[in-house]
């Protein structure tokens, strides 16, 4: 019979099994990983892994507006750049658009293109009006200052990356970070990507917290079914 616990509902993972796989995913050990210390079949781990993602997920949605000085920039993520395909495109990789608040926290999404109807739409909703942006020179933040943020930017086309307090450095740094993390899974597919991409952010927003307590507080609000 199923023994009851208050973190899953009808599952057949005890309670203390429950607390062990949310420990060794807060430590960031891969589903496999968890499968071998907790004795657990891997294909209940990988379940166990996604309902957490997904509930990280509705969290990184509900942040608050980010504010003070943030950077904005877009990377591109996935299969090499295609020989012969150059400018701001990104053929076969996915785009993700990023804003990073300083002292703060990172803010991700996948777009569709770079276009300044796309990026312009995601800043109005995820940056206070007060904002002040660094931006590269990318003509997709044309106009910002008619939103009314301050807008600065650094022209990497010549080669400047800092200008004063003015630079992308904090975003680009997330980049890095982001794409030596998910290289351990070695390759994620497209319906998944977004989950993995997501925990990177919450990892780093939470990144001096104490992760278990967090995840377990998510899944005592909502337990897994």
């Amino acid at each position: 019979m199923a023994m009851k616990n208050k973190y899953a509902r009808r599952s057949r993972i005890s309670e203390g099994k429950v607390r062990e796989l949310v420990r060794y995913f807060a430590a960031d050990l891969t589903a496999l990983q968890a499968a071998t210390l907790s004795g657990l079949n891997r294909n209940t781990v990988n379940r166990f892994y996604r309902s957490l993602r997904e509930r990280i997920l509705v969290a990184c949605e509900a942040q608050r507006p980010l504010f003070g000085i943030v950077e904005v920039d877009e990377s591109f993520f996935g299969a090499r750049r295609v020989k012969g395909r150059r400018g701001r495109g990104a053929y076969g990789k996915t785009v993700v658009f990023g804003i990073f608040e300083r002292q703060g926290q990172v803010y991700t999404e996948i777009v569709p293109d770079c276009s300044r109807p796309t990026l312009q739409g995601i800043i109005r909703g995820r940056v206070d009006p007060s904002t002040d942006i660094n931006s590269d020179g990318w003509r997709g933040y044309n106009g910002l200052v008619d939103l009314g943020y301050g807008h600065f930017r650094v022209d990497h086309s010549k080669d400047e990356f800092t200008n004063g307090t003015t630079h992308i450095n904090g975003i680009e740094g997330f980049w890095g970070l982001a794409k030596v993390r998910l290289t351990k899974f070695k390759g994620l597919p497209r319906h998944t990507f977004h989950l993995h991409l997501k925990e990177t952010e919450w990892r780093f927003n939470h990144r001096k917290a104490d992760k278990y307590k967090i995840l377990l507080r998510y899944l005592r609000q909502n337990p897994l079914s």
